[in-house]
């Protein structure tokens, strides 16, 4: 069933649970003993189109380093299943719309949110180095541009290819790893105690 509601997402739709057990030919029971809702169904295929990404690691301790390679494992991946990912979106977005309309009702909600994880340990060495709210804020900066969201922007809106989108993604991450740091040690030499003069 994974590998038909795969198929199905890669190819643009947001299939519900009765769809995916009518395309696989299976029982609507047996489908709903995997997947008890559509959002279920939804998780389990964007976890496996993320795969690799979810248990990458990083044995540098320079954090742009690191920073670059997740973005190097993450979004060739993220590309190669934009469908999918594109489809999920498109549930969260669906079900934030019903929600607003007071029309979602009982349904188990989608959550997204892998990022947050990913990013905090690709920042993970300057986690002594930042204070925690601007650690925070980095890897709230550094959401922003990795994801699908990303792909919609740089490549639907502006147009870019797979390089150029994957360029401006790592510049744009470096950046603001530089920043971050640069912030913190400008405002640790303001704080620090000034020394007497003979």
């Amino acid at each position: 069933m994974l590998e038909t509601a795969t198929r199905l997402m890669q190819a643009g739709a947001t299939p519900s649970v009765s769809e995916v057990a009518e395309a696989a030919e299976v029982s609507r029971a047996t489908a709903y003993r995997y997947f008890p809702s559509q959002a279920a169904l939804v998780q389990a295929v964007v976890d496996e189109g993320l795969g690799p990404i979810l248990t990458w690691k990083s044995a540098s301790v320079d954090p742009e380093r690191r920073v670059a390679e997740l973005f190097d494992t993450a979004m060739p991946r993220i590309e190669a299943f934009e469908a999918t990912f594109k489809a999920a979106l498109k549930l969260s977005l669906d079900q934030w719309a019903r929600q607003q309309a007071g029309t979602l009702g009982g349904e188990p909600a989608f959550t997204r949110g892998h990022r947050i994880d990913l990013l905090k340990d690709a920042i993970a060495p300057l986690k002594n180095r930042l204070p925690p709210r601007e650690f925070k804020r980095l890897a709230q900066a550094l959401s922003l541009i990795f994801g699908v969201e990303v792909l919609i922007v740089l490549k639907d809106i502006w147009g870019l290819d797979s390089r150029k989108m994957m360029s401006v993604a790592q510049w744009a991450a470096g950046a603001l790893v530089r920043a971050a740091v640069m912030e913190s040690m400008t405002e640790g030499h303001r704080s620090a105690p000034a020394t007497a003069t003979e």
